[in-house]
């Protein structure tokens, strides 16, 4: 067996947590602690995150989406892959080693997807291209956490309350989708969602994208 090795470690900005890339011949891991936030032999759900949203915006000439962490590129990839060539991507990474993750030791893993003439990459908070933004996107999808509660930094948890569902709402077009990635089921949020005003269908979707593996959420909140 392959020992693990660790790649580099990141700060989080606003939290006192770290994140450690890890690395076991081709296979990556990024972890906080004793978990792990994501392997890239575990990408179905992410890519799914993607897949789906798209399919609700399928009718859209010129799509514009914003992706709410950058992680390793499951949903960029996917997203690239399912949008039209007129479509614009913004991915929002609020570490900045996990951008630089990308081009250097996941390279591979990302391919060109980072140089992809639709991608526009942004490492700020997502949540401030949000509440900056009026009617200025199709789809919103975030994977920033483990899902609504706040687990990498306290401050993500802004995005899912009240105020947030608001602000996201108030950034989509009319028709509009906000996908929401989660690594279990949350009613709350659920009940949030339908409070601030969306039309919810809650998916329950493997993490391997296959038969097998931990069952993940994706919520898909459309804006009337």
């Amino acid at each position: 067996m392959i020992p693990w090795e660790k790649i580099d470690t990141a700060k989080i900005p606003g939290s006192d947590e770290e994140l450690r890339l890890m690395r076991r011949g081709k296979e990556f891991s990024i972890k906080l602690g004793t978990n792990e936030l994501m392997n890239n032999r575990l990408s179905g759900s992410e890519a799914a995150l993607a897949t789906l949203a798209a399919k609700q915006i399928e009718t859209v000439g010129k799509p514009v989406v914003l992706i709410g962490g950058l992680g390793m590129g499951f949903t960029l990839r996917a997203a690239l892959a399912v949008l039209g060539a007129k479509a614009k991507i913004v991915v929002s990474e609020l570490v900045p080693a996990v951008v630089a993750w990308a081009r250097g030791p996941m390279a591979e893993v990302f391919g060109d997807s980072l140089d992809d003439p639709r991608v526009k990459i942004r490492e700020t908070d997502v949540g401030e291209i949000i509440r900056a933004q009026r009617s200025a996107f199709d789809a919103i999808l975030l994977d920033v956490d483990n899902g609504p509660e706040g687990l990498t930094r306290k401050g993500n948890d802004a995005l899912y309350n009240a105020g947030g569902l608001k602000a996201a709402k108030t950034a989509l077009r009319p028709g509009g989708v906000l996908a929401v990635w989660s690594s279990g089921p949350n009613p709350a949020f659920t009940r949030r969602l339908k409070s601030a005003g969306f039309d919810v269908n809650e998916v329950n979707i493997r993490a391997t994208g296959r038969g097998g593996g931990a069952r993940h959420v994706i919520w898909m909140a459309r804006k009337r």
